[in-house]
């Protein structure tokens, strides 16, 4: 009997957790589907989340950058609009997804997450 409770118990914490652990909600595209999206849309940010010494070294035009490393727990200065439609990406795509997982934490709620600079075969410039 005290197996079963145990079992039973146990089982309720794990469904617990895992339910009140949530998604993230922020999407996941190509870097075509990025391009897409930048020939349709009219409002968005196109944000690098690179060093700024990557940054400067190539970035897609219009591109604004906030290091991941930066983004924590305050508001964002450069990121007024909560709603906005923001395609994020990176080098490699490791740090726009924990960039991108900071944003809606940060309650953002139209996060676009597309990769790195590195499978983007779009334009790219040098300098700020």
């Amino acid at each position: 009997m005290k197996i079963l409770i145990s079992l039973l118990i146990a089982g309720l914490l794990f469904t617990g957790c895992a339910a009140s652990s949530g998604a993230s909600t922020y999407r996941q595209i190509t870097g075509a589907e990025a391009a897409d999206l930048m020939e349709t849309e009219e409002d968005y940010i196109i944000l690098d989340v690179r060093t700024g010494q990557e940054y400067m070294e190539k970035h897609i035009p219009g591109a604004i950058n906030i290091p991941n490393e930066t983004i924590g727990s305050e508001e964002i200065p450069q990121l007024p609009d909560k709603e906005q439609l923001i395609l994020v990406y990176c080098r490699s795509g490791n740090r726009s997804k924990q960039a991108s997982e900071k944003l809606v934490k940060l309650g953002y709620s139209n996060i676009v997450e597309f990769g790195g600079i590195n499978d983007w075969t779009g334009e790219t410039v040098s300098g700020s």
